[in-house]
This record gives C-alpha cells, structure tokens and sequence, in this order.
C-alpha cells in the first residue's frame, strides 16, 4: 500500500501566504483630492487624519494635493493651522505637520455660484500644472446632503466632471450617506449625478465597509472550508446582528430629527452587514460580482405585509436616564429636537431573507442611540444537535454552538461550543476559542476613512454602494417608513427607554438572542 507523508500544517510565521501591505497595494497614480465642506466637521475628525496617517506612512499620491472648498473665507495659512486644530492630534504626532500642510490648499466657494466653480476650475488648473499631477481629481462631498445635487451639478456645467478618454486625467466624485430619505429621493439624486458624471466615476461611501472586521466577513465565508457548509436554514437557527451606541445624537439633531434611526443606519450600515453575511459566493472577488451578489441578497428581502409589521419591528425613544452616575438627558430635551417629537432612536427589526439558503432563518437587525455601550457585531446562532445523549447530564436540550463576529469594540472572531468538565462526573460546560485582532495582527491598521480614499483613487468599488443595491434598500424601507410615518400602523408604538439602558422592554426578548448575559443581564 502507497503510503503518504504527513504534510505539517502550515505556522502562522510561515504559512506561504503572501506578505500584506497595510497601506497601498502598488504605487497611487497622481491626484488631486478636492474636499467640498472643508470647514466642517467631517473633514477635521475624520478625512484629514486619516490622510495624515497615509503621509506619515509614504502612502499619498505623488504628485498630489489637497484642495478643501466652502463658504468659510479661510486662506490656505488659516485653513492649514484650523485643520491642524480640528485633528486633535498628539503633540508626538505633529512632528511631520508641517510637510503635510504644505500639501494643503483653500478654495472660498458660493455652493450655488457658477462663478465660484470657475474659479476653482481656474485654481485646480493651475495647481496641477504646476505640480504636474495630470489631470487626475476626486471631489470628496463633505457637505449636508442637501447640497450634494448642487455641488454634482455646478462640477458639471463647470466642465470640471468631464474626462475625454483619460486624455485629461480622470474625475470622481464621492458621496457620504445617506444616498435619498426614501426611494424616490434616491433615484432622483442617482439621476442629478449622472447628468454631470458617469456610473464609474461615483464612489458612494459607506466607512463600514471599510472597517477591517467588515472586510473579513467575506474573507472568512469563503477562504475557509469549515463554515461554509453549515452557512444555511440547514444549521443555522437565526442571525443577530446589532450596532448600538452609547451617545445621543450631539450636534446632528438637525439631520436626526428627519431621519430617525431606520434612515441613519438600517437603510446603509446594517444592509451593508446583512448583505456580506447572507450574500452568496461571488464567481470571483471583484467589485462588480460581488455588488451583483449583493442585490440579489437585497432583492430576496421579504416584505412585511402591512398589518403584520408590529410583529417584526419595535421602535423606541430614550428618555432621560443615567450612565456611571453621569445624568443623561431624554431624546425631546437635546438641542434642536422638537419636545414633541417622535422620532425613534432604536429600532429592532426581524427580517427574512427568501431564497433557497435562508428561507425561514430570522436575521434580527439591532439599533440604538444611547444603549448601555457602544457595540458592533454579528451573532450567528447555530441549531441544536437534532438529538442529545446526554440530557440526563444537563437536564434538558443542548445549547447550540455560537459563532460571534466582533466589530466593535473587541475586533474578534469566537466560537463556543460545550466541552466537559474535568472530573468523574460527566458534566458538560460551554467554552470559548476566540481569535483578536490586535493580538495576532500587532502591525499598523488602516483607517475606514483611510482605506476608502485610497481606493477611490486606485478606481475600486468593492467597498462602494452600486445604485442598484441603494434603490433595493430603499425599496424595501420606504414602504415600511411610510406607514411608522403616516400613521397607517396603529399598533406600532413608539416605546420609550432609559438611556444609558439596553432599549426599550418591548424588546428585551429579542435582545437576548443577540447580547451576551453579562451585557444583558441586570440593565435589562
């Protein structure tokens, strides 16, 4: 008999896999990166660190520059050092500033002045001759999402959109959620967008899926054989997928009073984990399959019948409560909210995705504003073995194995299944194998903010929303938002709940599937 030689398993020092860059995966061709609402909050907290990091790690475009735009009358002196308070960088950060900031430039811009766009378009000119950048730009819409119709068309009618086969560089354009306030309002900004742009040319941002334990979900699916199997009605008892927060809604009262918790992050966010779950494996990992995978997930969605909607989703409203003996105020008394208002700030909402892999698997979607703590993850619920030997050992049916994808704020992957105890006694207990992060991976991590600029510029929509996903999204809510809103479903109520609790009560059944009993337990 031919007898085969024991192959060891390959070390996690030397597995034959390739070596990763954390930063860049070849050189970034040259760009120009205009920021439209520069002097907001958005590009202080998020955009300029993140771009600092990519310069302190020799990661931007050379040539390239940074141009920001908005009715502030900075000059790019100003603009460099309100910048450089915005970041609330550490002193030992600082060191490289000032190299940084001489990339750094300042546009005054009316929104709606077709003058102003021309004199942009006269400064981006010059600016890239005279660095030799090559025509390449990325209009980053930092603004409210009111004016992202405005600034598409002016880059239009400018001639700044334009690209005539890459003879003149190329041009893109990224939008920040949300893309609409329901489906129509989605198709026709979609529509004002591409009178001034192509399809290819839109970038359509979500940082989720941009964070590196988002970006595993697909890695661990499909490079792994030992899951995949069992990823179906077949094993699977229900999926929970939660994305709490502990703050309130601080300084975007304005936007949240018209949103609510639904449009802010189920319509984006949440789908956006739903789908990289429940999608099936792409024919190869390349944006445009993978986005087709992600629509048919979309389109598989089960609507909830009117009538039956208060049996798959609980909305709730926190009021005035307490964190570590920190008093907290209710929704109705934050600045800018109406005291009358009934906008929720948690939802849990159960779904069903209809389709040969997941019919009859409930998928539980999770959102708050001022829960007990500031949680991301996935929680999938295996079933139970179909029949238990050792029932007179535990004195009942066997729990089921736990897989838990951790997001936020442990970056972890955990697995739970029962093992016995040492001893005579045949006793049984669950146990944990978990796997973090920051204990295997100790080099440097990529921003969400930092990942999504870097491939806009390279031209990659794999962490991108295609049009047709945001419309499927929205098909699905809009009809669901129109009856919390209208009233037409008496028997939905608008919970309230503590803040610095775990929700509403209505919904603490629900929340146990998906929250462990030390984040559950006596704040439920």
């Amino acid at each position: 008999m031919e007898t085969r030689q024991a192959m060891p398993f390959p070390s996690p020092t030397n597995s034959g896999a390739a070596t990763c860059d954390f930063f860049a995966a070849g050189p970034l061709p040259p760009c120009t990166l205009v920021i439209f609402g520069a002097s907001g909050d958005l590009t202080g907290r998020k955009l300029v660190p993140a771009l600092y990091d990519l310069f302190r790690n020799n990661s931007l475009p050379q040539p390239g520059a940074v141009v920001g735009c908005g009715r502030t009358g900075f000059g790019h002196h100003s603009f460099r050092d309100e910048l450089r308070r915005a970041s609330h960088l550490g002193a030992d950060e600082l060191q490289r500033w000032p190299e940084f900031a001489a990339n750094l430039f300042y546009q005054p811009l009316v929104y709606d002045e077709p003058a102003s766009y021309q004199s942009l378009a006269r400064f981006l000119l010059q600016l890239d001759k005279e660095r030799g950048i090559g025509g390449n730009m990325v209009f980053y819409l930092a603004t409210p999402p009111e004016l992202y119709p405005v600034v598409a068309t002016m880059l239009g009618r400018s001639g700044l959109s334009r690209q005539e086969n890459g003879e003149k560089g190329w041009r893109r354009i990224v939008v920040e959620k949300p893309f609409g306030h329901d489906l129509d309002s989605a198709v026709l900004l979609d529509r004002t967008l591409h009178q001034s742009f192509e399809e290819s040319q839109i970038f359509r941002i979500d940082h989720y899926l941009a964070k590196e334990t988002v970006q595993n979900i697909l890695m661990f699916r499909f490079a792994n054989a030992l899951f995949e199997p069992l990823w179906s009605r077949s094993y699977i008892d229900y999926v929970g997928i939660v994305a709490a927060e502990s703050l309130g809604v601080e300084h975007r009262a304005g936007f949240y009073e018209n949103a609510g918790v639904l449009r802010d992050m189920f319509q984006n966010h949440l789908h956006q984990l739903l789908a990289l779950t429940a999608m099936e494996p792409p024919p190869q990992f390349e944006a445009q399959m993978v986005q087709d995978e992600k629509s048919k997930c979309f389109r598989s969605l089960k609507p909830l019948a009117p009538g039956t909607l208060h049996e798959n989703l609980i909305l709730g409203q926190y009021q005035a409560g307490s964190r570590d003996g920190e008093s907290l105020p209710g929704y109705r008394q934050e600045p800018g909210v109406d005291k009358d208002s009934v906008t929720p700030t948690f939802a849990m909402m159960r779904v069903f995705i209809d389709n040969w892999r997941w019919r009859g698997v409930p998928f539980y979607l999770v959102s708050g504003k001022r829960l007990a703590d500031k949680i991301t993850r996935i929680v999938v619920q295996f079933k139970q073995v179909p029949h238990s030997l050792f029932k007179h050992v535990v004195g009942g049916p066997l729990v089921g194995n736990r897989l838990v994808l951790g997001i936020h704020p442990q970056e972890k992957i955990s697995l739970t299944f029962l093992a016995k105890s040492p001893g005579a006694a045949a006793c049984l207990q669950p146990v944990t194998m978990e796997f973090q992060y920051r204990q295997q991976f100790r080099g440097p991590s990529l921003d969400a903010y930092a990942k999504v600029l870097l491939d806009c510029i390279r031209g990659d929509h794999m962490l991108f929303w295609r049009q047709d996903g945001v419309e499927l999204s929205w098909a699905f809510l809009s009809p669901i938002l129109r009856r919390c809103e209208s009233c037409t479903e008496p028997a939905l109520p608008l919970h309230p709940y503590e803040a610095g609790s775990w929700g509403p009560e209505a919904a603490h059944d629900w929340l146990r599937l998906v929250l462990d009993d030390e984040m559950t337990g006596t704040q439920l």
